[in-house]
């Protein structure tokens, strides 16, 4: 017999007679606080934890913005490896009058964090928002929702109303101005005041992560100077790449056809001409998120440091920075003037065919363009960076595994975590869902030096030093199917542990080293 196959006689030995330690040491271990730590998110023992879940926002005023079902759902994300949901809270139910504040919401909301708690999910409490109001979409209370009486324009896919409708312009436009609500404060303010109340009650609570302060910030009727510099660019890039000049207008239209935008999306499929085209949006994008987002940013920071000290801030990028616009927002900084510690960054990243009939083909390159741009502007703030939002493959015709796979790579390879866009009745069945259910180190004791999956080959790395860290401290992977997996054989450096979910099928491999070193893990699975 040979040696490799005695090691897999050995291994599935150790698999089938393995002293299970119990499942509940795994489930308290997830809930501690969470804190930023230069570029990492680490647990109390100074763990490196990869945060890994997905979207879960109701937008339906009938449902008062509320699952029914989630105390079974929460316990459905646990048993996916899920660590981390980014639950959508919704200013028009959490504050229907102005300073009244509507404590049934409040309490629905308490259930969630208590299950998050139960179930080792830690939630990023979002305050979600689409075209600015549920006027429009979602977001805002009618009486926050300041028009002037513009009319309201819709088109075919329902982000054309951030550009084609002044309604929406007019209602971001009064927000950033703060204009006075009915009651005489401004309606900024009570945002503001808001968030004060939430940081408030959950300050104590473990499973809240942090708060993300903004869903996609718009910067209102400046839209129309972005569209502006956008058609420029495009006109321009068409022009140099077909020698026929083109006019803006004439853009406009090519763009309202399917065939135009076929057209549009071929002409973007290199990295070279997809930069091109952003590069013209940079000045606009960047005087927002410096001039209007930083400063709002610093002062929902105040506010919530006022009653929390320690909750992470989750900051997001501009809505025109999700097509890989480098982002220019600012740190809020303390009352000694150096930047808070304990921030995050969130960004989220779209390629251009998002919401479209072209969306099961995202262009490979301009995908690249965009989370390379993320990446960058994560790395000059020196925060972690987790992807808010990506994805939206909720069409059902599983045909998204390739770009799903892409973009995992690329937060996989930057030591990122993700949340993706977003939880769907019947997303277990897609063809995409094992690239948001799979092997990855939820916590790592020491500095976690790369990770990732090779889809392709069914093996998954992770590469960590410990030489800083307890010896005592272990590392966690979630395993989706562990009796697919090829159990590593204890060695002189690291001893293996399975702990087994209640359904039996999903688990965890728990990584203990007995010497301070740089390690390297190779595991395999079918």
């Amino acid at each position: 017999m040979n040696l490799k196959k005695k090691l897999r006689i050995y291994s599935l030995g150790i698999l089938s007679a393995l002293c299970l330690i119990p499942f509940q040491e795994i489930q308290s271990a997830t809930t501690d606080f969470l804190r930023i730590a230069g570029e990492k998110v680490v647990d109390q023992q100074g763990r490196t934890v990869i945060l890994n879940g997905l979207n879960h926002v109701n937008k339906n005023t009938k449902d008062k913005y509320l699952n029914p079902d989630d105390e079974k759902l929460f316990k459905q994300f646990k048993s996916w490896g899920f660590n981390c949901i980014r639950y959508g809270i919704i200013w028009d139910g959490l504050e229907p009058q102005p300073g009244v504040i509507n404590m049934d919401y409040l309490n629905e909301i308490d259930k969630r964090v208590k299950w998050a708690e139960d179930n080792g999910i830690y939630l990023i409490l979002d305050m979600h928002q689409d075209l600015y109001s549920q006027q429009f979409s979602d977001g805002a209370p009618e009486w926050a929702t300041i028009t002037d009486n513009a009319p309201h324009h819709t088109g075919d896919i329902w982000a054309l109303s951030y550009f084609i409708s002044p309604a929406v312009h007019n209602a971001f436009d009064n927000f950033w101005a703060n204009t006075p609500a009915p009651d005489g404060v401004g309606i900024q303010d009570h945002y503001i005041r808001l968030w004060t109340v939430i940081a408030e009650r959950y300050k104590n609570s473990p499973s809240v992560l942090g708060f993300d302060i903004m869903n996609e910030p718009f910067p209102g009727s400046q839209a129309e100077e972005v569209l502006g510099a956008l058609l420029v660019s495009g006109s321009n890039l068409f022009t140099e790449t077909s020698g026929m000049p083109i006019g803006e207008a004439e853009i406009l239209g090519a763009l309202a056809t399917g065939e135009g935008r076929q057209q549009a999306l071929e002409l973007l499929s290199t990295r070279e001409n997809y930069t091109k085209l952003l590069i013209g949006l940079e000045e606009s994008v960047a005087k927002f998120e410096r001039e209007t987002l930083s400063p709002f940013y610093q002062k929902v920071r105040d506010a919530i440091r006022s009653v929390d000290p320690n909750q992470i801030l989750i900051l997001e990028h501009s809505y025109f920075s999700n097509l890989g616009v480098p982002s220019q927002i600012q740190l809020p900084v303390n009352e000694s003037g150096n930047t808070d510690t304990q921030c995050l960054y969130a960004p989220h990243g779209y390629d251009l065919v998002t919401d479209t009939e072209f969306v099961a083909k995202p262009g490979t390159e301009r995908v690249n363009v965009i989370f390379d741009a993320i990446f960058e502007s994560g790395r000059k703030k020196h925060i972690p960076v987790v992807i808010g939002e990506w994805g939206a493959y909720y069409m059902g015709k599983n045909s998204y595994l390739e770009p799903a796979r892409q973009i995992i790579e690329h937060i996989e390879k930057n030591l990122s975590g993700q949340t993706y866009w977003c939880y769907w009745n019947g997303i277990e069945s897609q063809d995409y869902f094992p690239v948001l259910s799979r092997i990855y180190p939820m916590r790592t004791a020491g500095e976690l030096l790369s990770y990732g999956n090779r889809f392709e080959n069914n093996e998954f790395h992770i590469k960590w030093d410990n030489t800083q860290c307890d010896s005592l401290y272990q590392t966690i992977l979630y395993i989706p199917d562990i009796s697919s997996l090829t159990l590593p054989v204890n060695t002189a450096e690291l001893t293996f542990e399975l702990v087994k979910s209640e359904n039996q099928r999903q688990g965890y491999l728990i990584i203990k080293p007995l010497t301070q070193n740089v390690h390297e893990l190779n595991l395999s699975y079918n």
